[in-house]
């Protein structure tokens, strides 16, 4: 575009106002003749005529074509939200069936558990009873024996002391009275 330079010529003499007169009346008609066709009530037929035919195409477009799709889409989701609702009720119910038969066979298995520990106890303690009883009848007859031995012991012991007792009361009377004492009087001396 080339730039026009306002580079003001002298007019000629009697020209000065013709020529302003003249860019007036072009600026004139160019304002009556421009500006905007929405307001020049002259184009308004012809506008609303165009705005109709648009607005009609427009809205069997809108009806024909993307109300359907649209409705269906909105369907399909309200359908698939629905579906997926449903699905989660069902696994939740099912997963609650069985959290609960868990709870039911932990509850069985802890309770065979516990009669398991309790038959182990007894049998433990039936176990530790015999051996127990086993052990003390072993102690008692050890005991036993012991005490025979001992009394068997005291016995001999008790006959041996007799006759040192014997032997000894004897030595003590000869060597007191010189003489031996005889068999019949250390018995007499010993039941006395």
């Amino acid at each position: 575009m080339a730039m026009q330079t306002d580079t003001a010529q002298p007019a000629q003499p009697g020209q000065e106002a013709g020529l302003e007169g003249a860019h007036a009346g072009a600026a004139a008609a160019e304002h009556k003749s421009g500006g905007l066709p929405q307001f020049d009530f002259s184009w308004w037929p012809g506008q609303i005529a165009w705005f109709l035919i648009v607005f009609f195409v427009v809205l069997a477009f809108v009806r024909l074509f993307a109300a359907p799709k649209l409705g269906g889409t909105i369907d399909a989701r309200e359908g698939k939200i629905s579906g997926d609702i449903a699905e989660a009720r069902r696994l939740k119910d099912e997963a609650d069936a069985q959290a609960q038969a868990a709870a039911a066979e932990a509850a069985q298995a802890r309770a065979q558990a516990q009669k398991v520990a309790t038959e182990a106890r007894a049998k433990a303690q039936a176990e530790i009873a015999a051996k127990l009883a086993e052990e003390e009848a072993k102690l008692a007859a050890s005991g036993a024996e012991a005490e025979a031995r001992i009394a068997k012991a005291r016995e001999a012991a008790m006959a041996n002391v007799a006759q040192i007792g014997a032997e000894t009361a004897q030595a003590i009377v000869e060597k007191l009275t010189g003489k031996s004492a005889t068999a019949a009087e250390l018995a007499a001396a010993a039941r006395s």
